[in-house]
Order: C-alpha cells, then sequence, then structure tokens
C-alpha cells in the first residue's frame, strides 16, 4: 500500500473509530498500519518484533490488547488456521467474511460472498447454533501456484 493510500485509510479509521466512541491509540493505530503495509498475514509476535524499532519496549500485552480491540471494532481479521491477523479492507460496514488462503505461497484474499453467509445463517437457524465471528477459511492452492510446472 503507498503512503497516500495509507493515510487516507487511516485518516478514514480514526473517523469510523470517532463516530463509534472508541480511541485508535497509538499502539492500536501502530499495529493496523503494520498490518495494512504488511504484503502478509502477521503472528501477535511478528507485530511485536516490528514494534521493536518504532516503539520503546513493546510487551507481547499491549499487542494482544491492540488486536482484541481492533478485532472488535472490524478493522482486522484474525485467520484461525495461520495464527495470524490482516487488516480488513472495508471496516466501515460489518460483515461474516470468507478467506481463500494458499497454502503454497501464503497469498490470502478476503471475499464476501453472500450465498456462503446466506448458508450459514440458514445452518445457524435449523441447529441454533450461534455464531460469534462467522469466519471461514478456505484452504487450497491460488492459480499461480496451481499453474503446471510450478
Amino acid at each position: 500500500m503507498d503512503k497516500k493510500k495509507l493515510s487516507d485509510t487511516l485518516r478514514h479509521v480514526e473517523k469510523l473509530c470517532r463516530v463509534r466512541g472508541v480511541r485508535l491509540t497509538a499502539h492500536r493505530r501502530t499495529v493496523l498500519e503494520l498490518l495494512y503495509v504488511s504484503d502478509k498475514p502477521l503472528s501477535a509476535y511478528e507485530i511485536l518484533d516490528q514494534m521493536r524499532s518504532d516503539t520503546h519496549n513493546p510487551t507481547p500485552p499491549v499487542v494482544y490488547r491492540a488486536l482484541d480491540f481492533l478485532i472488535k471494532q472490524g478493522l482486522i481479521h484474525k485467520l484461525e488456521c495461520l495464527h495470524a491477523f490482516m487488516a480488513c479492507p472495508h471496516p466501515e460496514h460489518p460483515h461474516s467474511s470468507q478467506f481463500l488462503i494458499c497454502d503454497g505461497c501464503g497469498e490470502v484474499c478476503e471475499i464476501e460472498n453472500r450465498e456462503i453467509t446466506q448458508s450459514l445463517l440458514s445452518a445457524e437457524k435449523v441447529t441454533g447454533f450461534k455464531t460469534k465471528r462467522p469466519i471461514v477459511e478456505f484452504l487450497g492452492t491460488c492459480s499461480q501456484c496451481s499453474k503446471p510446472g510450478q
């Protein structure tokens, strides 16, 4: 993400937080910025390692508190199968997410497929099960990794 896009995105997130009545503290902003500029999902300890270059003595609890806040605000997603986090490209509206995760190159693509969401809602209705975070992770191989000769 280029600097202008990052700046615009962070301004948008700060506005969302003000409207929601929550604070995007310096640590939260730093964690979010690291996730936005990363080309891959990051684990909490990868975030901590990257914060050490800019933040005085960051600790795991600081990172985990920031991650919890960002998840609750819908600004990032936790990828359970990777034990990693990634920034949400469209945090302005609540949504259930599906992720296409390539086990070849590590590429992750977030999609919003209404049919999958509807199927999950139907299953909830039938079973009485209530999801906390309606996220589906698909593991497989992307088109680049599945080309012949690769």
